[in-house]
């Protein structure tokens, strides 16, 4: 009976996994859509080659350091419980991977190639994992004294704020120390538009990625017997308001109810397991509600060149979901209760000031030695052409 769990569980967990893999062409078609048509090669290639980097740097460094644990033993030790130990790798690695695909979306059609690999190393490797010890495995005892100080530790059961968040926050610093696209504003501050290339493609990376995301969530219990139908419910919820909120509060632009349904399953996985689905419907809502206002925000007002928005889709709605698990959670609202709003608060704080500082080193280091961003002349030609020597079509 035990090898039979054993076996079930690395099932269950292969295929999460499996699913969250996927979601990484949902963030690859995201790009392509949302980009302009010289630099869609470049959308493609990048979320590919940075998953592969990042393979490499969870492998060798980044899982030690958030768990104490590597693989360097025997194939007999390693296939213990039938590898389940190598399936959680896998699964937590499609997580950690998220970081630079969510980056790559802020800093499209101006970011310099072999720099980005590198910080995608870095990242994966040392700054993701350093947050994610403190909130999944209890590093530095920050958890033990939240749950002495207020009752409960932070909880963020799918990683709203552990990888969402430090995702976005991540690429904000990128995205500012990048700065604009050439032409995107003009010297008196008019925005000029630079529309998707392919609504189509747009959608599809959007149909993805919700998918996907069910796995990412409901298998975040990484055992068959943790299962949750009230995960996969509350994910549902989430998304629907979400969607409709961006909807009216986008006034039926394509961009923003594609991006609506993604917002709403950002803010959920913190608190996914423990509320009621009102509560996800709530909180998907707002998210939808926060995505629409803060993408226009930063792009009309701020002058804050994000193409894809991932500041405010991951960075602003991951932290909303880690606080919305405190307020939604509790029992008083029909949660499940076993949560604090003060740790969460801190918690997610804690989250986006590493988030935001790792990031802000990363690439100030690199901009200093290396620089992050492409001449103009290659900006102008394309990153296709100018990194890749090739355009997405035969007439190009």
């Amino acid at each position: 009976m035990e090898a039979l769990i054993s076996a079930n569980d690395v099932l269950f967990v292969l295929l999460g996994a499996i699913m969250v893999l996927a979601m990484h062409a949902g963030f690859a078609f995201l790009e392509v859509g949302t980009v302009r048509k010289k630099n869609q090669v470049n959308a493609l290639v990048k979320i590919i080659v940075d998953f592969s980097v990042s393979t490499i740097a969870y492998f060798f460094i980044g899982y030690s350091i958030a768990y104490g644990v590597n693989f360097f033993s025997s194939a007999d030790v390693l296939a213990a419980q039938n590898g389940l130990g190598l399936v959680k790798f896998f699964f937590l690695l499609t997580f950690a991977a998220a970081i630079p695909a969510i980056v790559s979306g802020g800093i499209a059609e101006r970011a310099k190639f072999n720099p980005q690999l590198a910080a995608t190393f870095i990242l994966v490797g040392f700054v993701y994992p350093f947050f994610e010890g403190i909130a999944w495995n209890n590093h530095f005892g920050i958890q033990d004294w939240l749950l002495a100080s207020f009752g409960a530790k932070f909880r963020d059961f799918a990683g709203s704020v552990v990888v969402h968040a430090m995702g976005g926050w991540i690429a904000l610093a990128a995205v500012l120390l990048l700065g604009a696209r050439s032409g995107r504003y003009s010297k008196e501050g008019r925005l000029h538009a630079h529309p998707p290339s392919n609504i189509p493609f747009l959608a599809l990376g959007a149909w993805i990625l919700t998918v996907g995301w069910f796995g990412f969530n409901v298998m975040s219990a990484q055992s068959i017997q943790g299962i949750s139908g009230l995960v996969a419910i509350n994910s549902l919820m989430a998304l629907a308001g979400g969607t409709i909120a961006a909807l009216i509060m986008g006034k039926n632009d394509p961009g923003f109810v594609h991006n609506g349904p993604l917002a709403g399953l950002v803010a959920i996985c913190a608190g996914s397991d423990i509320m009621h689905p009102l509560g996800a419907l709530v909180t998907g809502t707002v998210a939808g509600i926060l995505f629409v206002w803060a993408f226009t925000l930063t792009q009309n007002r701020l002058k804050i060149d994000d193409v894809l928005g991932v500041w405010p889709l991951h960075g602003l709605c991951g932290a909303w979901g880690g606080i919305a698990a405190g307020i939604f959670g509790a029992k008083a609202l029909g949660g499940r209760g076993d949560v604090s709003f003060l740790s969460q608060l801190i918690g997610t704080g804690l989250g986006v000031v590493i988030a935001f500082v790792g990031g802000a080193i990363v690439y100030g280091v690199l901009k200093k030695i290396v620089g992050i961003r492409l001449s103009a002349e290659e900006e102008f030609n394309g990153a296709d052409l100018s990194i890749h020597q090739i355009g997405s079509t035969a007439e190009d």
